[in-house]
């Protein structure tokens, strides 16, 4: 006899504290990829491509153009951290996040602002 009222099934997952931390540092290096492009394309774009450290990706940005070149380069930085996300490496990739902070998100924010 069905009295109107429906059934759902509960679906509980719990994640391992270790999985948490997991997601959170591949997370952090995906924002951190986010906000240097954010910034690279702000400073490129009021001071030139001479204002960019990188010698490989200014080149590409004089070749293909800054946006173009930009998101190429962000691209394969994003794949390279979800292979070190799948291969769960999470100190390389913790270490490579702080590293773009310290040689690429503060230097842009000091110079911008």
């Amino acid at each position: 006899m069905d009295t109107g009222r429906t059934r759902t099934a509960a679906l509980r997952v719990e994640l391992h504290p270790r999985m948490i931390g997991h997601q959170l540092v591949f997370a952090a290096f995906l924002l951190t990829q986010v906000l240097d492009g954010i910034l690279t394309y702000a400073g490129v774009s009021a001071l030139g491509v001479g204002a960019e450290g990188n010698p490989l990706l200014a080149w590409l940005m004089n070749s293909y153009g800054e946006l173009i070149a930009l998101a190429g380069a962000k691209v394969v930085a994003a794949g390279c951290g979800v292979a070190l996300y799948i291969l769960a490496v999470d100190r390389l990739l913790a270490i490579l996040t702080l590293v773009y902070i310290a040689a690429a998100l503060v230097p842009w924010t000091i110079v911008l602002f």
